[in-house]
């Protein structure tokens, strides 16, 4: 006995085929609908989603200058620093902070590398007193939640970023020591980063990070310096 089941055509009754042009057809115009409705939804929140990073940025710069009051933003112009007018979102930035008495209290700048999962991008302040980065925030990070993504509050890995040593070489062109990663409780230098027990690739990303970064930018400023503590007059 057969399970196979044959299906009696009725008697005056036509069954249409779809057609697969028509069924091409009719996915192309869905996507093409899609397609649309997405580009008319990021044009209609870019402004919104470009407001709130410029809200957060600006945040960032004064968590990470400690006593930091006001800020004049310069930019890169071959090896001097100059102070910036108007919108150029293609310029290295510098953001000179300034306390009450507009003197110059650090400099934060933008930073980012390769983490465990994808581009990490930070912001970082720098003091030409101390030699050193005085704080550090995640601005952007896609690192395992849980695990990577303490760079972003672990207290005792952003205690790191209080004094971190990058001083600038007698020639001007480099630091003394360069940034690195530690295993936690291994640190014993002000240069180094001690990691995060179970994010060490993150801990390490952060840290090869700033070391690439200060390595160019310690030496700016301190060529610089004059520029800058002028900056909030």
């Amino acid at each position: 006995m057969s399970n196979s089941t044959t299906q009696t055509p009725i008697p005056g009754v036509t069954v249409e085929t779809p057609s697969s042009i028509k069924m091409i057809l009719t996915m192309a115009a869905i996507g093409l609908a899609a397609g649309i409705l997405i580009v008319m939804t990021f044009q209609l929140t870019l402004p919104t989603i470009t407001r709130n990073k410029a809200i957060a940025l600006n945040k960032a710069v004064f968590d990470v200058v400690p006593g930091a009051k006001t800020k004049v933003v310069f930019k890169l112009d071959g090896e001097t620093l100059v102070p910036m007018e108007g919108e150029d979102d293609s310029a290295v930035k510098f953001y000179a902070c300034y306390d009450d008495a507009k003197n110059l209290v650090g400099i934060a700048m933008e930073a980012s590398g390769q983490g465990f999962a994808d581009i990490l991008r930070i912001l970082y302040g720098y003091s030409p007193q101390c030699n050193c980065v005085v704080g550090m925030k995640v601005l952007e990070s896609k690192e395992t939640p849980g695990l990577g993504d303490k760079i972003e509050k672990d207290e005792n890995f952003l205690a790191n970023f209080d004094a971190l040593e990058a001083v600038v070489a007698e020639d001007g062109t480099s630091i003394v020591n360069p940034i690195v990663m530690v295993k936690f409780g291994e640190k014993t230098n002000p240069w180094q980063v001690e990691a995060i027990t179970g994010a060490t690739i993150s801990s390490r990303a952060i840290a090869n990070i700033l070391n690439a970064s200060t390595a160019v930018t310690a030496p700016l400023i301190n060529k610089n310096l004059s520029v800058l503590e002028e900056g909030a007059e």
